[in-house]
């Protein structure tokens, strides 16, 4: 599936990889990586980003593009068990991270709009989070007003808390802006390489697929850190969420809408300041789920397109797609050097959703440590972030996921014995886990094509669970991702599945 900004794409030239030993090497050209090597090159350092794919082919170019101080129920969730500094530090990074793009973009000719942003309630359940969010919010020094909505909103709900003065933006021409921007400062591009591995003795050094790359310092901005120092895999989940852009008829909602209660449905209305997207004017989102622990991702999406139709008679989907994020048990994000690294590597995650303002919030703070600004000249908010406290509560939450994941890897195991080898040839775009022996095995049908794979993760050896709306192989312990074929996506595992010749008596086709 492709997403409503990349339906278009623009491609952004890179190079091959030439060999070089530059300052800095940066992992991932997303927002955060594409930042994070901008501000490093117009400090005079000599700066090289690496990227598996293309530029902001993941999450960075498959958002709603919704940059808001005003979350959901993001701050009011933190409040509850994290003094008020804390969250209003977490709010001044944002609120760092989103004027620094919207200046880039500003610079770069990168239209955007301001919207009013609104947390909403859709039931009477959700009235007590409206509640609290608009305390948090205030208290964190957010201008917020709560709405009456049969006054300011186009769709049913009950309660809502408003933020005016907020962006929509097209995340992936952003990220193409920066892309090309980074190269004209002096940075040198190079997509289609994959790192597999980070080392730091005697130096730091990357193995990838086209060769040993060392550095100074390394940056990853991978979504999930691409090496298990520091346990980062087991502090945070990965999850995936929905997006669907329909051409519809009437009036559009001009906001920017999230809901604080379950299900999630996120909206944005899509203007000609959005560039060059054709026959869209809405965009939704929602119904997401930790990685390989829905029965149906597709359901998930039909059920947001059923949803949409309800409420928008006529609406006609033109493009789906799905992303994925990570988020922390304390819902801040992890920003900083790498545990026993020699403070050579450095990475971000755990954006839980908002990376294009924890992005570039990341980026600064991650240049400010490679650069060695004091932190007398820091903002105050990466000093207090830097320095916060787990509590309690987050380690309860820690604690509820990874019981989840111990039960997800164990009832992965139990589950794959229930077939075995061979199994009837899978519908085009099913995917079945079955057993060969004592080895999991992945059959699919994919383009009229039946492959199957060892269906064992390779990072902690969780079995894979199949995701019938990307046609992938999900990981449920730590949201690692793989294609029908086996080549690795995304997630901590750093290397592909093994592909598995054809059995006798496995059929061939239908």
């Amino acid at each position: 599936m492709t997403s409503l900004w990349t339906l278009v794409p623009d491609r952004i030239p890179s190079t091959p990889w030439d060999g070089r030993r530059p300052d800095v090497v940066v992992v991932g050209a997303g927002i955060t990586g594409l930042s994070t090597a901008l501000l490093l090159a117009r400090a005079g350092r000599d700066v090289a980003v690496l990227e598996a794919g293309e530029v902001a082919h993941l999450a960075s170019g498959s958002n709603t593009g919704k940059l808001s101080l005003l979350q959901g129920s993001v701050l009011s969730t933190l409040r509850r068990h994290h003094p008020a500094s804390l969250v209003r530090a977490y709010v001044d990074a944002n609120r760092d991270g989103a004027q620094w793009l919207t200046s880039f973009a500003d610079q770069a000719g990168v239209t955007y709009s301001r919207r009013t942003a609104y947390s909403y309630a859709q039931s009477a359940d959700g009235v007590a989070d409206v509640a609290a969010e608009t305390a948090a919010a205030t208290e964190a020094g957010l201008p917020v007003r709560r709405v009456t909505p049969d006054a300011e909103l186009p769709f049913p709900i009950v309660d809502a808390v408003a933020l005016d003065d907020q962006v929509a933006i097209d995340p992936y021409r952003v990220a193409a802006a920066l892309a090309r921007e980074v190269v004209a400062a002096g940075a040198t591009l190079h997509t289609g390489v994959r790192v597999t591995g980070v080392r730091v003795v005697p130096r730091p050094v990357l193995d990838t697929s086209a060769g040993f790359v060392s550095a100074d310092d390394i940056v990853l901005a991978t979504g999930a850190p691409l090496t298990d120092r520091g346990l980062y895999f087991a502090k945070t989940r990965g999850l995936r969420s929905y997006g669907v852009a329909f051409d519809v008829d009437g009036d559009v909602p001009d906001g920017l809408y999230l809901s604080v209660d379950a299900p999630v449905r996120s909206l944005r209305s899509v203007t000609s300041a959005d560039g060059p997207v054709v026959g869209a004017r809405l965009v939704v989102g929602g119904n997401g789920h930790p990685v390989g622990r829905s029965v149906s991702p597709r359901a998930c999406m039909e059920d947001l397109i059923a949803w949409t139709r309800a409420q928008f008679p006529g609406a006609d989907p033109v493009a789906s797609w799905s992303a994925q994020d990570y988020e922390s048990h304390d819902l801040i994000p992890f920003v900083g050097a790498m545990p026993r690294t020699l403070g050579r590597v450095r990475f971000a995650t755990g954006f839980g959703k908002w990376g294009l303002s924890n992005g570039p919030a990341a980026a600064q703070r991650i240049t400010a440590e490679i650069i060695r600004t004091p932190r007398s000249e820091r903002p105050s908010w990466m000093n207090t972030i830097s320095r916060r406290l787990t509590v309690p509560a987050d380690l309860g939450r820690g604690g509820v996921e990874n019981l989840r994941v111990g039960w997800e890897a164990a009832s992965g195991w139990v589950d794959a014995h229930r077939h075995a080898v061979p199994v009837a040839q899978p519908k085009e775009g099913e995917g079945v886990v079955a057993h060969r022996g004592t080895q999991p095995v992945g059959v699919s049908t994919v383009d009229g094509v039946t492959r199957a794979v060892e269906a064992v993760c390779p990072h902690l050896g969780g079995v894979l669970a199949w995701n019938d709306a990307e046609k992938s192989w999900d990981c449920p312990l730590h949201a690692s991702r793989f294609t029908a074929e086996g080549t690795r996506i995304e997630g901590p595992a750093a290397c592909d599945l093994r592909r598995l010749p054809r059995v006798p008596g496995e059929p061939v086709s239908r």
